[in-house]
């Protein structure tokens, strides 16, 4: 299934990040809010599949605009997953949001720089990697909750709606793809 999705049009692929996130979201606040020992744990776990599966490709969504950079995202993303799954949250800083936040911050830069989504939504999306970095401190994220995880939230959301409702501008996508081919055959050219 993976791998079909992979192969997916630009289209597609962004109306599945957004289908993903959102059906993580809503999963992951079930699983904290309503339900209770192994049907939340259980909850949890899901919402992290849909999100690796939503991180590839997002990747693959962003790699025209910069593949290094979409790559420093996705492990970012990666790591977060990893520590949400541990639930590892040392003197109360919440290490996974801190790595989304990281995350968000990267697919900010990269929606801004692509010619094929609006730069607001990347704008939007670097606020929310902001929102979540507060969550390095316990006592920075006293300080400005709930402001911090409405950031967070919103800014995320919005980048993520788009990508399910409009998508992205699938000619200006191969243009910046094909660009980014013609880059990378220049500097192989050049070693």
């Amino acid at each position: 299934m993976m791998q079909e999705a992979a192969k997916a049009s630009p289209q597609a692929k962004a109306r599945i990040v957004g289908v993903l996130y959102l059906a993580g979201l809503g999963i992951a606040a079930a699983g904290e809010t309503f339900l209770r020992g192994k049907a939340g744990f259980a909850a949890g776990y899901v919402a992290i599949a849909l999100y690796v599966f939503m991180t590839v490709l997002v990747l693959e969504i962003f790699k025209p605009v910069n593949r290094s950079l979409a790559m420093a995202g996705a492990v970012f993303n990666f790591i977060g997953l990893a520590f949400e799954g541990l639930r590892w949250n040392p003197r109360g800083v919440d290490i996974a949001l801190v790595f989304t936040g990281l995350f968000c911050l990267v697919i900010g830069y990269l929606t801004f720089r692509a010619t094929f989504l609006p730069r607001i939504m990347g704008a939007l999306m670097m606020v929310a990697g902001l929102g979540w970095v507060t969550y390095i401190s316990p006592t920075l994220v006293d300080r400005l909750a709930p402001y911090n995880l409405v950031c967070g939230l919103a800014g995320e959301a919005s980048l993520m709606l788009w990508l399910l409702v409009k998508g992205v501008n699938v000619g200006r996508w191969n243009e910046q793809a094909r660009a980014m081919e013609g880059r990378s055959r220049v500097e192989h050219a050049g070693r």
